[in-house]
């Protein structure tokens, strides 16, 4: 079974930064793309940043040039570096991973529980 940890949320006053974890475990081949996601109350989930197998980013227009996304496919992991925080960054972070279970299998979508970030003074 495959299961997204998330880590790394908190109170953060704006301006400030916080680093996001999230850890794969289960039976996986191969990781495709790797995502964060933010729902804040009230609002629709949105993709906050988006990591390919190879590296290639995205992000969106919201947090470009303050937040950046990385990997570790070895040790299959993700992470979200959060810097310059507005309070409307408040919201519930969430892992979200393209990948592979068995060589010849589909790709799924799998998500974590999520992490609560809060921007505030």
């Amino acid at each position: 079974q495959v299961q997204l940890v998330e880590s790394g949320g908190g109170l953060v006053q704006p301006g400030g930064s916080l680093r996001l974890s999230c850890v794969a475990s289960g039976s996986i081949v191969v990781i495709s793309n790797m995502a964060w996601y933010r729902q804040a109350p009230g609002q629709q989930r949105e993709m906050v940043a988006h990591i390919t197998s190879d590296g290639i980013t995205n992000y969106a227009d919201s947090v470009k040039g303050r937040f950046t996304v990385s990997r570790d496919n070895a040790k299959k992991m993700a992470y979200l570096q959060m810097n310059s925080l507005k309070p409307e960054d408040t919201a519930v972070y969430y892992c979200n991973a393209d990948l592979r279970r068995t060589v010849f299998g589909l790709i799924r979508t799998y998500w974590g529980q999520g992490t609560q970030v809060t921007v505030s003074s």
